[in-house]
């Protein structure tokens, strides 16, 4: 292993990408439907943070252009992707085109968006923002859930969408 003093050098971003690509996270769709239609996009930074009150976060890099419309909407709908929906978070993740081509989803009353098929659901409300460098951290109010208990989540790892593996873990002696 290396270390390498990203205070000094220039390329920066590219050693923070592949650093932070060690850590799998788990792949969320953040989607409402808006004036226009259905709008969304997939997010890796989905984390829970309290039980009490019921709050999330996710991150929204600064430059998007999706997050503005998705903030003004009164519900946002987080699914957490299914290990069978890959192609449905590549194409939340592209910059434009139809995010939605081929993917079921159903919005409720309020206008949370919900990727049918996904491992869970949670109907939110934003609760706060937080600058936070080139992304801003958004701090989601849950107001429901709704969970596929025994379906496999979809896992970002390495830059590449990947599924779980079981495996029984082996204590050493």
């Amino acid at each position: 292993m290396t270390v390498i003093d990203v205070d000094l050098i220039p390329e920066r971003a590219t050693v923070l990408r592949r650093a932070f690509g060690c850590f799998p996270t788990g792949v969320a769709a953040v989607c409402a439907e808006a004036e226009s239609g259905p709008v969304g996009m997939a997010v890796s930074s989905f984390t829970s943070v309290s039980l009490e009150p019921p709050l999330l976060s996710v991150c929204m890099q600064n430059t998007s252009t999706t997050w503005p419309i998705l903030r003004r909407q009164p519900r946002l709908g987080l699914s957490v992707l299914a290990e069978d929906q890959a192609g449905a978070g590549r194409k939340l993740s592209l910059k434009s085109g139809d995010r939605f081509a081929g993917t079921a989803w159903q919005a409720t009353d309020d206008g949370a968006l919900f990727v049918l098929g996904s491992t869970a659901w949670f109907d939110c409300s934003i609760h706060a923002e937080i600058e936070a460098g080139d992304h801003t951290l958004v701090l989601l109010r849950i107001h429901s859930v709704q969970t596929q208990t025994g379906t496999s989540p979809l896992v970002f790892h390495g830059s590449r969408f990947r599924r779980l593996h079981d495996m029984e873990l082996v204590e050493e002696p």
